[in-house]
């Protein structure tokens, strides 16, 4: 039963939904999604077409907007919205340390996690859209994963889609995990220095937090291991638009002097924690190199293979010399599962995704080729967590798709930039600009 209720200027509706686990086996296990339908309250009692939205991740619920912010009051001007929890996400079927034991050990576990995927995404927008609309194809607007999942839908399913909108999010279409992080370790390393060139007194700040965690053992209150690549990987709030004034406040007043001497103040472990904590979105750790598995190839851990590759992101070698620390950014690696308590549980999970050799490809070269679906997308420039040139090698790949590349933005530019850039790529959509 659909439970309807109003925000200022929204009338939103609670929808739940069964789909396969395995849409290969649609007679088989079952798992529920969740997503919010939302419609201006002017707008409640008209036929409107639909836009379906793809948070970013992997294993982000959908935002829980309230009034009409950003993007969403832009869409809400001619649109009814379905706000999606992925599987495994927010209010849908949970897939956690707590829930995952259901399925049995981990091999089990490995095995059902393979069916979070964007294929999977796709296989489950296209079984509820004929619940949702009637059966007409809708707009999907995708950022960053939502974007990989936009363009697996381009692939997989393009007669669902009256237009595909990207934000941050063109995927390579045959890189390995070790592409994506070869190109990603030099980005974040310019991040990394513009945020000293705008803060410099940073760079001692992050030389002395890091000499600390070096030569103290500091668990925070919440059973975290903050070690020294647990607090460079803070970096990682250096690919949004506010991220980098946001580490700059979190570094300014880490110690606090105790009887025993300095100490990382409450404070400071208090916002790290939560900071670090994979506790409400696990399966951005769990799965999330396994979003770059097409083929034979295992991920095997690459961003800490990758790692090793640039050891200027060495920390104790940083320290030894004159160099500032290196922040890291969007990256998971094995560490993480013994430092993290929500995801020491799932460290044997994560060992045997990571050793898999059967994934099969997401993208489709030949049929993007020949897409005729009306698609646009934002691609910012420099962005940390996408690379640039792999996501214009996409955009040219794909039939029809026109690219609005900008520095204005950082990756969070849909929600940064207001209405504008849900504004930008509708017109270039509807070949208006």
């Amino acid at each position: 039963m659909s439970v309807s209720y109003r925000q200022p200027g929204v009338v939103l509706t609670d929808r739940r939904f069964t789909v396969p686990l395995d849409h290969a086996d649609p007679t088989g296990e079952t798992i529920e999604l969740y997503a919010r339908e939302a419609v201006a309250s002017d707008k409640a009692d008209k036929d409107l077409p639909w836009l379906v939205y793809l948070q970013g991740g992997p294993g982000f619920g959908a935002n829980r907007f309230i009034g009409r912010p950003a993007w969403f009051g832009r869409a809400l001007k001619e649109y009814r919205v379905l706000l999606l929890d992925q599987r495994g996400t927010g209010a849908s079927t949970p897939a956690n340390r707590q829930t995952l034991p259901l399925r049995g050990g981990p091999a089990e576990q490995a095995d059902y996690l393979t069916h979070f995927r964007a294929d999977s995404i796709v296989r489950d927008c296209e079984a509820v859209r004929p619940q949702v609309t009637g059966g007409a194809p809708w707009t999907v607007l995708g950022q960053s994963f939502g974007g990989f999942c936009t363009v697996a839908y381009l692939s997989l399913a393009p007669e669902g889609l009256s237009a595909a909108l990207i934000t941050g999010g063109l995927p390579s279409l045959d890189g390995h995990a070790d592409d994506v992080y070869r190109a990603a370790y030099p980005r974040i390393e310019r991040k990394v220095v513009a945020h000293y060139a705008r803060y410099p007194q940073d760079i001692e700040r992050a030389r002395r937090i890091a000499d600390h965690l070096l030569t103290h053992d500091v668990v925070l209150p919440n059973g975290y291991r903050l070690t020294v690549e647990a607090f460079q990987s803070l970096g990682i709030m250096l690919g949004g638009s506010e991220g980098s004034h946001r580490l700059h406040f979190l570094l300014e007043d880490a110690f606090v002097r105790t009887p025993n001497g300095h100490e990382l103040s409450d404070a400071f472990q208090e916002q790290a924690q939560g900071l670090l904590s994979y506790a409400a979105n696990p399966l951005y750790a769990v799965v999330h190199e396994a979003i770059y598995g097409q083929d034979a190839r295992p991920t095997a851990w690459s961003a800490e293979r990758v790692r090793a590759e640039f050891p200027r992101f060495d920390a104790a070698k940083a320290l030894a010399g004159d160099e500032p620390l290196l922040f890291t950014g969007e990256s998971i690696h094995p560490w993480m599962f013994d430092c993290d308590p929500a995801l020491r549980p799932l460290r044997e999970t994560a060992e045997l995704l990571a050793a898999r050799t059967d994934w099969t490809p997401l993208y489709d070269p030949a049929r993007l080729a020949v897409n005729e679906v009306p698609a646009a997308a934002a691609v910012y420039h420099d962005d940390m967590y996408v690379d640039t040139a792999h996501a214009l090698t996409t955009a040219r790949a794909i039939r029809g798709l026109r690219t609005w590349v900008t520095d204005e933005f950082e990756h969070d530019g849909v929600r940064a930039g207001g209405p504008r850039v849900l504004d930008r790529l509708l017109a270039l959509a509807r070949d208006e600009a």
